[in-house]
């Protein structure tokens, strides 16, 4: 089975969120929240992680995690802002379906923390 590596950013909050689920899937989208959006790189997510989850929350994590290539394939990526800054978009009511499809555990890879 071909996998597709994907990133996501996150804050403490969501990381206690998945390691509740033994870091093998991502919490629901709160009601304000309509899109899950893994990233397709880790310099994108670190940036994300470092600028807004560290300023938002105190700390910013990198998560990587393979999802089925089959699957991420009904996503097109998309691109918002610079070269490097592409996403999937995942609509909130497929992501517990997406989480399905994840192969293995979702890895902290890198973590940022405000400066004291």
């Amino acid at each position: 089975m071909k996998t597709t590596i994907l990133f996501r950013p996150v804050g403490p909050a969501e990381l206690e969120l998945i390691a509740a689920a033994d870091f093998r899937a991502f919490p629901p989208r709160l009601p304000e929240q309509p899109i899950f959006y893994p990233v397709t790189n880790e310099a994108y997510a670190a940036r994300i992680a470092r600028e807004w989850n560290v300023r938002e929350s105190g700390a910013g994590f990198v998560t990587r995690f393979a999802v089925e290539a089959e699957f991420t394939a009904r996503f097109p990526v998309q691109t918002v802002g610079g070269r490097e800054c592409t996403e999937l978009w995942v609509p909130a009511e497929e992501l517990e379906e997406f989480n399905r499809h994840i192969v293995g555990s979702i890895v902290v890879i890198a973590e940022f923390r405000a400066a004291r």
